[in-house]
């Protein structure tokens, strides 16, 4: 079987890297861009609607560690009973999450003995995890205690960003799809140095694959404004026809304010129906390709709620005799 010719590097890592979940710093409980298959970690408040994975089963694939407050533990008698109602113990699949100044002086774990959790998997070898941030005040410094080593940083990803393997790779395959949708798709692999030969052939490799898997659905695409009615990807905010020469082109900088080190393209991943808890929505079809501004604009209200507000501003400066 012939090799398949690979797209330009940077597109290609592009693609890649829409299996891992945003970033995360050293202070907060989270893994910094990891795959979207790792352990997922889901707040006791919304176990209910978030313990079932969207697939296989309805089980994570790396597991879930569930977070309970400790005034939640230790006062609330509710608490203890839906941890026993759902199979939950602490150590084994739930543990202790210390994020206020206030619970680490209420409830101390060193105080009540409390062994710091060091593994993802159950057993956790501990019952608690804590990220507390600094204050001005007296011994006000910043508590990080479990999965802070190298090998093992953060305790897991936020569970609405999960998507298993194979959901992974189906939006993988959707989005190759949508790169050749772009209205110069081809135009733009000749200037990136692929030849013709190795278009022609990774294009219906693609192409073929979308196809086998159900990926190519043109009309669905359009329903979640991800391509237009001339089957051509778009921004699904502005609408805008996307030109592929948006991945691989670095974000225009003001003037005074550049910084040589710059990574970020012109075109990124968008989230249609926004990523938000009790819902899974890393999926096909609900993934386009949008300009990082739209992105930056949506964040994590959606698409309707940011036109509904956008709406709101261009009528109230129009009502102030405005003109733009």
């Amino acid at each position: 079987m012939p090799k398949v010719p690979k797209l330009p590097q940077l597109l290609d890592r592009k693609i890649y890297k829409t299996g891992q979940t945003r970033g995360a710093d050293d202070d907060v409980i989270f893994q910094n861009r990891v795959a979207r298959n790792s352990t997922v970690l889901i707040p006791l408040n919304q176990f209910e609607n978030s313990k079932t994975a969207p697939d296989n089963k309805g089980i994570f694939e790396n597991g879930f560690i569930v977070l309970v407050k400790p005034e939640e533990f230790f006062e609330d008698k509710k608490t203890n009973d839906l941890l026993t109602a759902n199979n939950l113990k602490l150590g084994k699949n739930a543990l202790l999450f210390y994020e206020t100044r206030e619970q680490w002086e209420r409830f101390n774990p060193d105080k009540k003995k409390l062994k710091v959790a060091t593994s993802r998997k159950k057993p956790l070898k501990g019952t608690y995890v804590a990220r507390v941030p600094a204050t001005t005040s007296e011994n006000g410094s910043k508590i990080l205690r479990g999965y802070t080593t190298t090998n093992l940083k953060g305790a897991g990803i936020r569970v609405y960003e999960y998507a298993s393997q194979n959901i992974i790779r189906l939006c993988k395959i959707q989005l190759r799809f949508l790169f050749w949708s772009c209205v110069d798709a081809i135009e733009i692999l000749r200037s990136q140095g692929m030849s013709d030969d190795d278009i022609t052939q990774r294009k219906a490799t693609d192409l073929k694959e979308a196809k086998d898997n159900k990926l190519d659905d043109n009309e669905k695409l359009r329903q979640a404004r991800i391509i237009n009615a001339q089957n051509i990807t778009i921004c699904p905010l502005c609408l805008e026809q996307l030109s592929a020469d948006g991945f691989f082109n670095r974000l225009e900088q003001a003037e005074g304010r550049d910084v040589p080190d710059l990574t970020v393209t012109q075109l990124n991943l968008f989230h249609v129906r926004e990523l938000r808890s009790g819902e899974f929505n890393h999926k096909p079809y609900n993934l386009g390709w949008g300009h990082h501004h739209c992105n930056i604009v949506t964040k994590d209200s959606g698409i309707s709620d940011t036109l509904t507000w956008m709406k709101k501003i261009l009528d109230t400066n129009r009502n102030a005799g405005f003109e733009f």
